[in-house]
């Protein structure tokens, strides 16, 4: 798997990326760093324990990791999950969770793909 396909897989726009870090071997850094963050896990750990504010930090890191690394669609969710918690628990937000979660192991599925093949 190349590191264009890799983010079609993860619905990303790889054009966007490379013109903000200007070398593909930049871009793939990154990307594979993107496996040790745990914004995700503090997320879920966060929402179980109803800790709302720390989810909040939680969804908005990831959202900005997302945004710098061009990862359209877990950004989009993410960013919309940020905004449903900004101000506490809203109504809609249990949902959007889900929607993170899917878009996260997509993402995190196609970035291990590219780490095995390009072992």
């Amino acid at each position: 798997m190349t590191l264009q396909e890799c983010y079609q897989s993860l619905e990303g726009d790889f054009d966007d990326v490379l013109g903000r870090l200007r070398s593909e071997k930049l871009v793939q850094k990154f990307v594979l760093k993107f496996l040790n963050d745990k914004s995700y896990e503090l997320l879920c750990s966060s929402l179980e324990a109803e800790n709302y504010e720390e989810a909040f930090r939680a969804s908005h890191t990831i959202k900005g990791v997302c945004q710098n690394l061009s990862f359209t669609k877990l950004y989009q969710s993410s960013h919309q999950l940020t905004e449903a918690l900004r101000n506490g628990l809203s109504p809609e937000a249990p949902g959007l969770a889900e929607q993170v979660k899917k878009d996260y192991e997509q993402t995190v599925a196609a970035i291990r793909k590219l780490q095995e093949e390009s072992a």
